[in-house]
């Protein structure tokens, strides 16, 4: 059977490697519907290849734009609303939300509302709404299934295991792009230098999120909704290679891993054809060529952003919200030259010690708390 896939950010990292999965397996997936910001060059490239139904872009100058180009039978849509139409409005069973940031959250909300099983790759989702997502979708019947390779690898490791036997599990960390860079030497980094990452090929954002160790603080968080349990039952270990994608350990002290090259069309694939497993054109693992692995415990004084993560995560609330949307803003300063790297996590420090975090918030005060972070931390 065909499954039809409605993408949200096509024209990221996640969302062309997403498309290159389909590409390979045409019998297995169809195209339904693309969102994407404002590449609008590469979408039509994507546009004429997949010919979906319905697309959308960021601004309505975008969209008109695009009408003129599409071929008959795509229609075209934009902003928050053309991203909802994407997500809930189309014949789709899946929804692959790969967009950047809280703007995925009404959407993969709406899609949950329509029953289409979500494959999530957008971690912020959880993160600002995880009480609000997981409850959706319990009472939906609506499947949640994990594209980050973290995520994904623990999914794998807790198939048919029962969970009442679990002990806790480990996400690795491959450490970013200065690694092996200590506090005095990260104060002159270039935003060149932390763009280029030692194993994964990402987006920008993650990629300094993956430096500042952000992304695992996220991830921590979205581990924390995804399996139900508690900070305490999740770790973090710096594991350079990214081999060994995430473990998880049971009361009888066995421990199961998931391995692999590092490539994110592995946990992709694997979420598009869940319960089912298909070939993938890429390279098999070798362990005798990688010879050893190496593994060292989580240094929160040389990463405290995710200390802050696991504090944020504890204290719930609209914690993890603030300490998001502070620090997509604190990126993108970062990004365009405004404040150095070492800035990053101050103004995170700097938000989250002004921030009283508010108790099982509504989407209304998710949305609040998301705008006065990102006001705060531009400050």
């Amino acid at each position: 059977m065909t499954k039809k896939i409605a993408l949200l950010g096509s024209t990221g990292s996640i969302g062309t490697q997403t498309l290159q999965v389909a590409e390979e397996h045409p019998e297995h997936f169809q195209i339904e519907a693309l969102a994407a910001g404002n590449n609008t060059s590469l979408l039509l490239e994507q546009i004429r290849r997949f010919r979906p139904s319905k697309v959308s872009v960021a601004t309505k100058e975008a969209a008109d734009s695009l009408k003129n180009q599409v071929p008959a039978g795509t229609e075209v849509f934009f902003g928050d609303e053309g991203l909802i139409e994407i997500a809930a409005g189309t014949k789709a069973d899946t929804v692959v939300t790969a967009v950047t940031g809280s703007m995925g959250l009404p959407a993969t909300l709406a899609a949950i509302d329509q029953g289409k099983t979500i494959a999530l790759a957008n971690k912020e989702t959880l993160v600002t709404a995880g009480h609000l997502v997981m409850r959706r979708a319990a009472e939906q019947g609506v499947p949640i299934l994990p594209v980050d390779s973290e995520h994904s690898a623990i999914f794998q490791c807790l198939n048919g295991e029962p969970r009442e036997r679990l002990l806790g599990i480990t996400l690795t960390a491959s450490g970013g792009s200065f690694r092996h860079l200590s506090r005095q030497e990260l104060e002159n980094v270039t935003v060149e230098d932390a763009l280029k990452h030692p194993n994964w090929s990402m987006g920008a954002k993650i990629t300094i999120d993956s430096a500042t160790m952000v992304n695992k603080g996220l991830e921590v968080i979205e581990a924390h909704w995804l399996f139900g349990l508690s900070y305490e039952e999740i770790g973090v270990l710096l594991h350079p290679e990214s081999i060994i994608h995430s473990f998880v350990e049971f009361q009888d002290t066995s421990i199961v891993a998931q391995l692999g090259n590092p490539d994110m069309r592995v946990p992709i694939q694997y979420a598009l054809t869940y319960p089912d497993r298909i070939p993938l054109n890429a390279k098999r693992l070798s362990l005798a060529e990688v010879g050893k692995l190496n593994f060292r415990e989580m240094d929160f004084e040389r990463f405290p952003c995710l200390r802050m993560a696991y504090e944020c995560g504890r204290m719930g609330g609209t914690a993890p919200t603030v300490f998001n949307a502070a620090n997509e803003i604190a990126v993108a300063r970062f990004l365009r030259g405004e404040i150095s790297f070492l800035q990053i996590e101050e103004t995170l420090e700097r938000v989250m010690r002004r921030h009283s975090a508010t108790a099982d918030p509504d989407l209304d005060a998710i949305r609040e708390a998301d705008v006065w972070a990102r006001r705060v931390a531009a400050e």
